[in-house]
């Protein structure tokens, strides 16, 4: 797999897999992107020009992704709309990134006979109960509440029938929330780092019970890596790093760690929809492919994050006061 092509490697994810692709193997990695908002070149620089390209294109362009399949050994498949306000407001781009484009790219696969990994969420499994014990596994229904997710699970179901139809050398993978450097400040942990160096009040959705099971993006990379090179074709895996925390939690700890009182937020409204709960299950990505988190303290992991946030003022600053008047004009 000297010859990888990853799809959406501009954004948040993508950009943190690409770098830890170049860091730690020898192979060379083209990316497919088509800069919407959340996708960015300043994270993907500094990358070495002799094994690093840069495509801006479509993934429903199938002429474009024929011609990049035809070129690479392997396909990680990050491309997505994902930012749930967003589905909300305006479903229709989620239909033709999350469903057509992947649908695009299976074909492609299907052609040249490519491996296809395709990265997905947890959000497909619904959510689950403040009080449930359980956790999300590979046997969990799938049960979406939003465009977004739903518009996901639809995503993994075709990469499932493409497996079984057509013989296509695809995975699939359902990630619990990430964080880390290159996140657009429209998510909840950069939005509140960024309005704390603003002198910002932070804010918090509803009464903040809401709980997410967060994991760092290079552990994502990390185990995304794994899956493709160790994983068996046509099999699921869930990647989780333990590190179920309430939003109130969350936002009261980066105020901690940042110097300020932590009980120095507004809450507003709750998200219509917003889901209570998600915790993973990543038994059979450890048991059967070995893999284990680096980051297992997640407050470290934040204050390191944070860090980043402090530093990069010049990669998060142009998209702030949009993402702000956004909001804004929602009373959030």
């Amino acid at each position: 797999m000297s010859r990888l092509l990853v799809t959406g490697g501009a954004g948040f994810i993508g950009s943190n897999f690409v770098h830890h692709v170049i860091e730690h193997t020898d192979h060379q990695v083209t990316v497919l992107d088509k800069l919407t908002y959340a996708g960015n070149l300043a994270s993907l620089e500094g990358l070495p020009d002799d094994r690093f390209r840069f495509v801006r294109g479509d993934i429903g362009d199938a002429a474009l992704v024929d011609e990049l399949f035809a070129q690479a050994d392997a396909v990680v498949h990050y491309a997505a709309e994902s930012h749930n306000d967003n589905s909300l407001d305006e479903p229709r781009p989620f239909l033709d990134t999350n469903i057509v484009g992947t649908y695009t790219l299976l074909e492609a696969a299907r052609r040249h006979g490519t491996r296809l990994h395709h990265i997905s969420t947890d959000e497909v499994y619904g959510d689950l109960e403040l009080d449930d014990p359980a956790r999300f596994t590979e046997h969990t229904p799938y049960n979406p509440s939003s465009p977004y997710s739903s518009t996901k699970a639809g995503s993994d179901l075709l990469v499932r029938a493409w497996v079984r139809s057509f013989g296509v050398r695809a995975t699939i993978s359902n990630c619990s929330n990430n964080y880390g450097p290159y996140q657009h400040v429209e998510k909840f942990i950069p939005r509140q780092i960024t309005n704390v160096i603003r002198g910002i009040r932070p804010k918090l959705y509803g009464a903040g019970l809401n709980v997410r099971d967060w994991i760092h993006a290079e552990d994502h990379s990390s185990a995304v890596l794994t899956i493709l090179e160790k994983g068996r074709i046509g099999q699921t895996y869930l990647i989780g790093a333990d590190g179920e925390k309430d939003n109130k939690t969350v936002i009261e700890l980066i105020l901690r760690l940042m110097g300020e009182d932590p009980a120095a937020y507004d809450h507003v409204a709750d998200r219509a929809g917003h889901d209570l709960r998600y915790a993973i299950d990543s038994t059979k990505l450890r048991d059967e492919l070995g893999w284990q988190p680096r980051y297992r303290d997640f407050e470290a992991g934040l204050a390191a994050t944070i860090d980043w946030y402090r530093a990069h003022e010049e990669w998060w600053a142009p998209a702030k006061d949009a993402t702000e008047a956004f909001y804004a004009s929602k009373g959030q």
